[in-house]
C-alpha cells in the first residue's frame, strides 16, 4: 500500500494509505483531540496502548491529561513510524514499534508492559487505520489483546501468591547448597528436547529413549515421572511453581532414586521446594530485580528469565539460551484428552487414589478436574504465547508426536527425525559446569538474614529503590496500600524472620 503526506486546512500534514485519508483533510490535530475527549478512559490507566494512530495526533492529549502514564504506540506501516512523532508527545513517555523495528510485536509489549492487571492499560483503536489496513490491523489488535489477557492473568496470580512466593524465596535461599552454572564451552548446536506433562507425552517416550545422547532433555517436573516409568532420567528438571502441591511433584522426582542419578534441577527461586532437595545441584532462576540484588549480594550466580505462567514456557526460554541448535517439544498438548489432563503417571493421581471412595470415585474427580482445567481458558492464552515463539524462532522449534495444534507445521521433529529416531547414542555430553559449594561461605540462616537486610537496603538507594519498591509493591502489599518503603520493609522484616 502507498503512503503519502498533504498539506491540511490548517497547514499541517495530514496522511493517506491508499486512497484512504487516516486523519481529516481540515484539521487532523483538532480532530483527535476532540476523539480522544470521547473516550471513557478513567484516571486509573498506567499504559495506553494506541493501534495504528497514523501521524500519531492523538498522543499529545494523552502525554498532556494523563502524566502518570506511558503511551505505547504500534504502527501497522514502517512509513508512518517513521515520520516521528508530533509536537506535543513526551518522548520519554512514548515507546514506538513498528514491524521493522527488529522487533516481534510480543517481544516490545513484554519489554514495555510489566504484569500489570488489564485495568491498568487501556487500548485505543484509530478506526480509520482499520478501514485502511484490514487483516493487517486486526493481526496487531488481536496481538495486543491476547498479551493483555496473558499479563492479566499473571498480575492476579502474583497478587494472590506474592507472599507466598516471597517466602518461598527465603526458605530456599537456606535449602540451596550446590549452585550449578551453565559451561560456555558447551556445543551450542546440540538439540534439546523439552517435555511437558500433557498426555501426547506418552506416546513420544519411544522416540525420547531412542534420542539416546545426541541430545539433552529438559524436563518439566510434573512431566518426570512419566520419564521415568518410560526408562528416561532427564538431563535437567525445571520447576517454577510457588504451590504446595507442585511438592508433589518434585517429591516424584528424588523417589526410588540415588541423589547422583538426580537430574540438576533448574528452579525459580521462588517455587516450592522440598528440603531434600538440598542434595540437587540447582540452577537458581530469578524473574525480577529485587532477587537479582540479594543473589549478587550473596554471590549465587543465577540465570535471569521472565516470568511466564507456565514451566513449559520457562523451559522453552532455558533451552533457547543454552542452545543454537534445535528445540524439539513433546508433550506440549495444551489440552486434555476426554478426561486425561496429563501423562501417567502423574504425582497427583496418587492424591486421586487416595480420596478416591464410594462417594467419590476416582473418574468422578478426573472429571470434575478436567472440566476446571477447560473452564480455565488458561491452555489458549499459553497456545498463544508459544505461537509466537514459533514465529519468532522460524526453523528453531519443532513438534515431536501429538502437540497442541499451534504446533502443526513444524513437521515431526523436522529435519531433525533421524536424530531422534535413530538408535545410535554417541558418548554423553553434560551442558553443566563444575558445582560451586556456595554453603561455604554463607550458611543457612546466615544467608536469609543477610538477604533480607540486604533488601532492606536497597529499598533506601535512589536509583534502583523504586524499580525494587514498584516490583515488591503488589507481591506484598495489599491493593489498597498507599504502599511505600516503610510499609514494605515492615513485610519484609515479618516474613523473612522465620527463615534468618
Amino acid at each position: 500500500m502507498i503512503e503519502r503526506l498533504e498539506v491540511s486546512g490548517k497547514g499541517i500534514p495530514t496522511a493517506f494509505a491508499g486512497d484512504r485519508a487516516l486523519h481529516s483533510r481540515y484539521d487532523p490535530a483538532g480532530e483527535a483531540e476532540k476523539y480522544i475527549k470521547t473516550l471513557d478512559l478513567g484516571r486509573e490507566r498506567r499504559y495506553f496502548v494506541l493501534i495504528e494512530p497514523g501521524l500519531g495526533y492523538s498522543i499529545p492529549p494523552l502525554c498532556r491529561d494523563y502524566p502518570q502514564a506511558a503511551v505505547l504506540v504500534l504502527h501497522v506501516s514502517d512509513f508512518f513510524a517513521s515520520q516521528g512523532l508530533p509536537s506535543g508527545a513526551d518522548p520519554e513517555r512514548v515507546k514506538v514499534w513498528s514491524p521493522g523495528t527488529g522487533l516481534s510485536l510480543g517481544q516490545f509489549l513484554e519489554r514495555e508492559l510489566p504484569d500489570i492487571e488489564a485495568r491498568g492499560v487501556k487500548v485505543i483503536e484509530w478506526r480509520p487505520a482499520l478501514a485502511a489496513y484490514g487483516k493487517d490491523y486486526a493481526l496487531v489488535l488481536t496481538g495486543v489483546l491476547e498479551f493483555i489477557k496473558r499479563i492479566d492473568a499473571n498480575a492476579r496470580t502474583i497478587r494472590g501468591f506474592g507472599r507466598r512466593w516471597f517466602r518461598n524465596f527465603f526458605k530456599n535461599l537456606g535449602i540451596i547448597t550446590r549452585v550449578l552454572r551453565y559451561a560456555p564451552q558447551t556445543p551450542r548446536n546440540i538439540p534439546w528436547i523439552i517435555t511437558g506433562a500433557g498426555p501426547g507425552l506418552e506416546a513420544s517416550i519411544p522416540w525420547i529413549r531412542r534420542f539416546g545422547r545426541r541430545g539433552l532433555v529438559l524436563a518439566a517436573a510434573s512431566s518426570v515421572p512419566a520419564l521415568y516409568a518410560g526408562g528416561i532420567i532427564p538431563d535437567m528438571a525445571v520447576t517454577t511453581d510457588g504451590g504446595a502441591w507442585a511438592l508433589r511433584h518434585l517429591y516424584e522426582n528424588i523417589r526410588g532414586l540415588p541423589p547422583e542419578r538426580r537430574p540438576v534441577t533448574a528452579a525459580s527461586l521462588t517455587a516450592a521446594l522440598p528440603s531434600q532437595y538440598a542434595d540437587i545441584p540447582i540452577i537458581p532462576l530469578a524473574d525480577g530485580l529485587w532477587q537479582r540484588l540479594i543473589l549478587k549480594t550473596l554471590g549465587i550466580p543465577c540465570i535471569t528469565l521472565p516470568q511466564r505462567g507456565t514451566v513449559t514456557a520457562t523451559a522453552l526460554d532455558l533451552a533457547l539460551g543454552f542452545t543454537g541448535g534445535p528445540i524439539i517439544l513433546a508433550g506440549m498438548d495444551l489440552a486434555h484428552r476426554d478426561i486425561q489432563t496429563h501423562a501417567r503417571p502423574y504425582a497427583f493421581d496418587r492424591m486421586q487414589e487416595e480420596r478416591a471412595g464410594r462417594f467419590n470415585p476416582r473418574y468422578s474427580q478426573a472429571f470434575s478436574r478436567s472440566s476446571l482445567i477447560s473452564d480455565a481458558g488458561t491452555y489458549r492464552i499459553y497456545a498463544e504465547w508459544f505461537k509466537g515463539q514459533v514465529e519468532t524462532y522460524p526453523g528453531r522449534i519443532y513438534s515431536l508426536g501429538a502437540n497442541n495444534p499451534v504446533f502443526q507445521n513444524l513437521g515431526d521433529a523436522g529435519p531433525h527425525g533421524d536424530a531422534v529416531h535413530s538408535e545410535a547414542a554417541p558418548s554423553a555430553v553434560r551442558p553443566f559446569g563444575a558445582p560451586l559449594d556456595l554453603g561455604k561461605t554463607v550458611k543457612g540462616k546466615d544467608r536469609a538474614s543477610q538477604a533480607a537486610r540486604a533488601l532492606a537496603g536497597y529499598l533506601e538507594d535512589t536509583e534502583i529503590g523504586p524499580q525494587v519498591i514498584a516490583e515488591l509493591s503488589p507481591l506484598l502489599l495489599p491493593e489498597d496500600s498507599p504502599g511505600g518503603k516503610e510499609a514494605l520493609a515492615a513485610v519484609i522484616k515479618a516474613l523473612a524472620a522465620p527463615y534468618g
